[in-house]
């Protein structure tokens, strides 16, 4: 799902955002009612849409919601902002509001492309001078609509299709400028109680792929076997690129000529979709930390924790050893935020993210950034606490 474009549905309650839903999708997807506040989480529809391809839609509830229960309804909602490659902005009865407004601010702020939608144009229309208004103003698409007159869809999916933005798949491809045709990569995949039975995990999955699409050599082997490769095969030249798993860099890195080019599949991911110079300038905060400081441990998927979780055990492990400080650590998963607000942490380290789409992680990275709080990669982190950071960056100064 998180590879496809994500396109959210906003506004107040019953401004017809699920019946938007039901007629983008040709489907009875999401529930209509009179009540305001149907709505209550978002709520995500996969969906072929002509003229756009597969699309994930996610209806939200009203931004104007009321009481306890609807602030959190709203919180979530506001969630989604971050999460979008796209924004629908319903509002209907010639009146754009302070809820309107804000959200709007809030669509400049994390740089998300949207639209204003002015819902059942069957009952009032769009003023002109309105219209003139909010594009004077805003410098955004307006466009006068109705559920209730399907002919218009064709419009909306133009101005959709021309609003939308780079695609999600648009990252950095990971061997850009390391791998060429006929090369040798030898990756390293340890089979462990965290790898999936029967299957790799997906950045393996994905470098492999992107190995046979450049028409190179990948030689897949787990740790044990790295020493008699080199001695059978690589004896006169070794191979342009060793990928490790992260957490065996210490291990990978004895193994191999002291010139062997050398990084890892987290970082590889790091640089293909993550904020990779903020990561490189960061990661030497891992020395600041003091004894009390909370680190927060962000993954980008939800999966069954195990002794061998490199985010939840290992990772602290490492760090509470490499510092020798008592720090304390939280962690979330999937596009989740954490329970306390970023300041409080002293170091914030993301995943290899290869669940979530590019604009999805760095708008995770830009909150940290946001509250002045050093952010950096768990590859990273690990080759730093192991000794082998610089030789695991090593390849990418060049490129």
């Amino acid at each position: 799902m998180a590879l496809r474009p994500q396109i959210g549905i906003f506004g107040r309650r019953n401004a017809g955002k699920s019946s938007l839903i039901n007629v983008l999708s040709g489907q009875e997807v999401a529930i209509v009612s009179d009540i305001p506040g149907t709505t209550t989480d978002p709520v995500r529809k996969i969906m072929e849409i002509h003229g756009l391809g597969p699309v994930v839609l996610i209806d939200t509830a009203g931004m104007d919601d009321e009481g306890l229960l609807g602030e959190k309804r709203v919180l979530r909602s506001r969630e989604v902002i971050m999460q979008v490659n796209m924004a629908i902005l319903l509002f209907t009865g010639n009146f754009l509001g302070k809820y309107e407004k804000s959200l709007i601010e809030d669509f400049r702020m994390d740089d998300v492309p949207f639209i204003l939608l002015h819902n059942m144009s069957d009952k009032i229309t769009l003023d002109p001078e309105i219209r003139k208004e909010i594009e004077r103003e805003y410098k955004v698409d307006v466009l006068d609509f109705s559920c209730r007159e399907p002919e218009a869809i064709g419009a909306l999916i133009k101005i959709i299709s021309n609003n939308l933005g780079p695609s999600p798949f648009s990252s950095l491809p990971m061997l850009e400028g390391l791998v060429r045709e006929n090369d040798h990569v030898v990756l390293v995949c340890p089979v462990d109680s965290e790898a999936p039975e029967g299957r790799l995990i997906l950045p393996q999955v994905q470098v492999i792929r992107e190995i046979l699409d450049r028409r190179a050599i990948a030689v897949v082997l787990q740790e044990t076997q790295l020493e008699s490769c080199f001695d059978r095969t690589y004896r006169e030249q070794n191979p342009v690129l060793v990928v490790t798993d992260s957490q065996l860099f210490g291990k990978v890195e004895s193994l191999i000529p002291g010139n062997q080019p050398l990084t890892g599949f987290s970082i590889l991911l790091a640089r293909s979709k993550g904020d990779f110079k903020t990561y490189m300038d960061e990661t030497s905060a891992i020395d600041r930390l003091r004894d009390g400081d909370r680190v927060l441990l962000m993954e980008s998927c939800s999966h069954h924790s195990t002794c061998e979780d490199i985010g939840r055990v290992k990772l602290p492990r490492m760090l509470r050893q490499y510092t020798g400080k008592n720090l304390e650590f939280d962690m979330i998963a999937g596009l989740d935020i954490p329970s306390r607000p970023f300041k409080d942490y002293s170091l914030v380290i993301q995943c290899g993210g290869c669940m979530i789409t590019h604009r999805q992680l760095l708008a995770r990275i830009r909150e940290v950034k946001r509250a002045g709080v050093p952010v950096t990669n768990y590859g990273m982190a690990i080759a730093y606490t192991q000794g082998v950071y610089e030789r695991a960056i090593k390849p990418f100064l060049s490129t």
